[in-house]
């Protein structure tokens, strides 16, 4: 029987190194024989930008057939963000999880409320900058953004990191090898529960319980 995955929500203003630290964590993790893990490919209605390729990047659809799946309740979380909806499909990743794959989604704090009310268990993990003059230089280091959409990135961090306490878990980016050593101390965490352990030990227990 396989155990199945578990899933987990990463969430972090702009800036916070996110997205480096889960392909770090995905690059050692595929790298020995263990538990397959992967990021969700949400749903989304804009349009391929140059490089992006479908089911890779995104499932792009169409605005309709979007709005059909929100009627059918098919999303774990969904947005409209810029006149484009994205949203996390609930049948795709509970097809993963069954099959013991460990998912990331990678999501803001409203789309994780909106899954922790569909699936409790979720794990929960914000990123947190080291300080805020230090997330002003990545934004600014970037290179690629005007002085009014730096100023407007920081306030939206700030209303992001209001949101800290809602999760389980907190990782300060600070030093970025350390980063990854910690969220993969909580997938391993996740993965030595209990329950998680019964079921990928059930023969050995069985065993260890029988008269025999």
């Amino acid at each position: 029987m396989t155990v199945p995955g578990n899933l987990f929500i990463l969430s972090a203003p702009s800036g916070a190194g996110k997205s480096s630290l889960i392909k770090a964590l995905l690059s050692q993790e595929n790298s020995v024989a263990t538990r397959p893990m992967q990021v969700s490919v949400s749903h989304t209605t804009r349009a391929p930008r140059p490089g992006e390729n479908n089911g890779e990047h995104y499932h792009f659809v169409s605005v309709n057939e979007f709005k059909k799946q929100i009627s059918k309740n098919a999303f774990y979380e969904y947005a409209e963000v810029f006149d484009n909806y994205y949203g996390t499909s609930e049948v795709a990743i509970d097809a993963q999880l069954a099959q013991g794959i460990d998912v990331f989604l990678d999501i803001d704090w409203q789309g994780a409320q909106q899954v922790r009310m569909k699936k409790p268990s979720v794990t929960t993990i914000f990123i947190s900058p080291p300080s805020k003059q230090e997330l002003e230089k990545r934004l600014r280091n970037r290179g690629q953004d005007s002085e009014e959409v730096i100023a407007s990135r920081m306030a939206q961090a700030q209303a992001e990191c209001s949101h800290y306490q809602e999760f389980d878990y907190i990782i300060v980016n600070d030093n970025f090898e350390q980063a990854v050593s910690e969220l993969n101390a909580i997938v391993l965490n996740q993965r030595l529960k209990c329950r998680q352990q019964a079921q990928t030990h059930a023969q050995l227990f069985a065993e260890l319980l029988s008269d025999a």
